[in-house]
């Protein structure tokens, strides 16, 4: 009625029949031929349904069994659930409307959690991006996020909402799995799903005379077994990269002197938490001195 318009307005209406509904309004003046202000016409939209699907939402989110958290253009937090809380030790009140980066994320990542925010918020999405937590009482955990665009119901950027899982115990798991393998008094190797080294033991450095340096990220079967044995060394591998795994498979390596020693395989295929193939691990035992007795022994009976 002064000739200042509002948007976006809401507030509550009672229907007749006593239903509570809400309504979003833009109010604007109303005006006769002269330019008098004679009086008010709202234009609304009734956001009931729409508030009641956002407070499932939030409901949903609050109560997840994984730690979600969100942070709006400015990169201040304004989604903090109880499963987050439960993780991280802060409560909401002790985050809500802080700069994530600037105060919970460890130094040597702030750039590169920064990076991945500012690429929701320009909706770019990222998936499975690992990062360093330190919780309330100092403990150091790590967590594997997706960062997806958050927007309003008319499609613009709003935020970003991270949902999170803790993968400290999945981590300290793995580097126990890589000391046992690395330590293991047998020759331990592994290869992708294109066949290129990525587990080199010290037993199977210290047999073959090739250090981890020397082998990582080369072709097992093109530059380390013999031409006489290549095909069938490739086809074990290609066959555990299907699920079919080998047991008690004879072949020989050269090697870095140009000794040949023969090797016995069980070759396992190697797959992530999912479930899908990543590649090979091949456990194996030299028995190049029990093959010469063996020999002996048949020359001795011949």
């Amino acid at each position: 009625l002064q000739g200042a318009e509002t948007e976006n307005f809401e507030f509550p209406l009672i229907t007749k029949s006593g239903m509570h509904i809400e309504v979003l309004l833009n109010a604007t003046a109303r005006r006769d031929e002269q330019g008098c202000i004679i009086g008010v016409v709202g234009i609304g939209q009734d956001i009931t349904a729409r508030l009641a699907q956002e407070n499932e939402y939030t409901k949903l989110i609050d109560t997840a069994n994984a730690p979600i958290f969100g942070v709006d253009t400015q990169g201040k937090v304004n989604v903090w659930n109880q499963c987050a809380m439960q993780l991280v030790g802060y409560s909401s009140e002790d985050v809500m409307g802080k700069h994530l980066v600037q105060e919970f994320i460890t130094d040597e990542y702030k750039a590169a959690v920064q990076s991945v925010l500012d690429q929701a918020l320009c909706g770019e999405e990222t998936a499975n991006f690992e990062f360093p937590l330190i919780t309330k009482g100092g403990v150091r955990l790590y967590v594997l996020l997706n960062a997806t665009t958050r927007r309003n119901d008319r499609g613009n950027i709003i935020g970003m909402v991270g949902i999170g899982q803790d993968i400290t115990g999945r981590l300290a798991q793995e580097r126990e799995y890589s000391r046992l393998i690395n330590t293991a008094n047998a020759p331990i190797f592994g290869v992708d799903t294109q066949g290129r080294v990525n587990v080199w033991n010290q037993c199977a450095m210290r047999l073959v005379g090739y250090s981890a340096d020397e082998v990582m990220g080369c072709s097992l079967v093109q530059e380390f077994i013999t031409d006489d044995f290549k095909i069938a060394v490739q086809t074990v591998l290609d066959r555990a990269l299907r699920g079919e795994e080998t047991e008690n498979f004879d072949f020989p390596l050269i090697t870095k002197g140009g000794s040949r020693i023969e090797i016995l395989l069980n070759a396992t295929t190697r797959r992530d938490e999912q479930g899908n193939i990543i590649g090979v691990v091949g456990i194996g035992q030299d028995i190049t001195a029990r093959l010469a007795q063996e020999r002996e022994y048949s020359k001795l009976i011949d």
